[in-house]
């Protein structure tokens, strides 16, 4: 029996350990699994940190499949997140149907709660971003609320400390007294596709594709849905 080390997108930790723990089950591979935002991660593999399989954003898998660091076609699409706008449960929702009503929404708000883009995730990135080409970004100074993680995003909307947060869709779903209300509207917003990948120096190639396997079978569909997000 093999033992896998997973190096793993941040927002995935949920529905990844369950599917791992499902896998492990089921083969009797031990799964090791090391979660990160994609810039994390694509720090440590600059490092020449190695793994048997990589899922992060599609981008990072692409270059490291050019430069021949992936096995050869062990590369998959996996699944699809957006970046959601969560308020607490039981409060009104604002409108956020358009770009216009969702940067008044934004201006109504007290407090506003989003990934923070120093930490290095995809959402925080977009967002700093957003906010700039909104007009926003003195205002966010003032009554925005940068957090390590969406976990915190959604917390601080679940305590009542903010209004409306934004983080990926997938961060927010396993937060108690939150709820997401949509993504951004269109055309905003930046959906992030992970892809997972089977690292060349692996020793346990045949585990690690079957690992892949495992993620995408089709009755796994739910899981990922009810996870926030949309399947590959």
């Amino acid at each position: 029996m093999a033992k896998l080390k997973i190096m793993c997108a941040r927002s995935m930790h949920e529905v990844v350990t369950a599917l791992a723990y499902d896998f492990t089950s089921a083969t009797g591979n031990e799964v090791e699994l090391s979660f990160g935002t994609v810039g994390a991660l694509q720090q440590r593999l600059d490092a020449g940190e190695t793994a048997d399989v990589v899922i992060s954003g599609k981008p990072a898998i692409e270059a490291l499949d050019k430069a021949g660091k992936l096995a050869p076609k062990s590369r998959a699409d996996i699944a699809t997140v957006r970046i959601g706008v969560a308020v607490r449960a039981g409060a009104p929702a604002p409108d956020i149907s358009t770009p216009e009503t969702f940067r008044q929404a934004l201006v109504d708000a007290r407090a506003v709660a989003f990934s923070d883009a120093a930490v290095g995730g995809s959402a925080g990135i977009y967002l700093a971003r957003m906010f700039a080409e909104l007009g926003l970004a003195d205002a966010i100074k003032t009554k925005g609320m940068p957090q390590q993680n969406g976990g915190e995003v959604a917390r601080r909307v679940a305590e009542g400390k903010a209004e409306i947060g934004m983080t990926l869709i997938a961060e927010i779903v396993p937060i108690a007294g939150v709820r997401v209300i949509g993504p951004l509207p269109k055309p905003l917003g930046s959906d992030t596709t992970y892809c997972a990948g089977v690292m060349a120096p692996s020793n346990a190639r045949g585990a690690a594709l079957d690992f892949i396997a495992a993620l995408k079978r089709p009755d796994r569909q739910t899981v990922w849905k009810e996870a926030g997000f949309e399947v590959a």
